[in-house]
């Protein structure tokens, strides 16, 4: 089985690839995914687009993503970038109903959501990571889609740029209120997942190895847990009001006291010690957290 890449950089090349007729605006458009996934080869195949996405898929059958497989009979929504990779193929018999928007970034980059779609992290979730959603919660946003679609479609006047990024804000909004919903009610899942990053973040900073293998980043502890670096960070947020990178510091700082007050060490050679390369950049995130420099925190004892 082999891997084809297909680039498609803009909406009309996207209308052309799917057969449908030249699209109503040049910077957004809806598309049916029936029609979409009927030009897709079965064998697996990766796309980028140069376009934020926002897809409602109900599958029959099952999405073959990467190495997993995934049942999205319910309904579910997933999010992507600009240019990333989205790889996956639906089994053999199996078919996709739904909608996909597909907004270009060069249509928000005028308006004050183009400012702040990076708040939006569920765009950078992996597609395991998807958003279901209640039928209810399915109608609220497909009605959103639809206002979004009716002024787009319409003659191009001045206000319409206002009132499609209105309407997409609105819908991203929803979104984020349903993602905040469904960590919650998936608590017995999020507070093992908490639990075990903090048995990993436990064991790493347990390790005399850090002067070689440097401090840990936020991709480690995802790859460990399966997750993305965006979603491990929201759940870490929104379960202990931390994020990843936090988490990481604080723990640092911890050790770090250990050493100023049970070593004779110099600052130099505990900095080292965490795994930082520069000194400098220790003493500024140990000030940071503390507000005392290590060798101010050191002379209180």
């Amino acid at each position: 089985m082999t891997s084809q890449y297909l680039d498609i950089e803009s909406i009309s090349g996207l209308h052309k690839y799917v057969g449908a007729p030249s699209p109503k605006h040049p910077l957004i458009s809806l598309i049916d995914n029936t029609r979409f996934y009927a030009q897709c080869p079965r064998q697996l195949t990766a796309f980028r687009f140069g376009f934020y996405t926002i897809s409602c898929k109900r599958i029959h059958g099952v999405l073959k993503y990467g190495k997993g497989h995934y049942d999205f009979s319910e309904g579910s929504l997933m999010f992507t970038a600009p240019w990333q990779v989205i790889t996956g193929s639906i089994e053999e018999g199996g078919v996709e109903e739904g909608w996909a928007l597909f907004i270009h970034p060069d249509l928000l980059n005028a308006t004050e959501l183009g400012q702040k779609m990076h708040q939006y992290s569920f765009f950078n979730y992996d597609v395991n990571e998807a958003l279901h959603i209640s039928d209810d919660e399915k109608q609220l946003i497909r009605d959103c889609v639809a206002k979004i679609e009716r002024e787009y479609s319409q003659n191009i006047d001045k206000h319409t740029l206002r009132l499609i990024s209105g309407n997409i804000e609105l819908l991203l909004n929803y979104c984020d209120r349903f993602y905040d919903r469904q960590f919650y009610t998936r608590a017995k899942v999020s507070n093992d997942l908490v639990q075990h990053f903090e048995r990993l973040l436990n064991d790493y900073f347990a390790k005399d190895t850090l002067v070689d293998i440097g401090l840990p980043g936020v991709k480690y502890f995802a790859s460990e847990l399966n997750l993305s670096p965006n979603y491990l960070s929201d759940l870490l947020n929104r379960f202990t009001g931390k994020t990843t990178q936090e988490h990481i510091h604080l723990r640092m700082i911890d050790k770090a006291k250990s050493l100023l007050w049970g070593t004779e060490q110099s600052i130099s050679e505990i900095a080292y010690d965490l795994g930082f390369e520069h000194p400098s950049h220790f003493t500024k995130i140990f000030k940071t957290k503390t507000g005392k420099s290590p060798s101010a925190f050191r002379n209180l004892n």
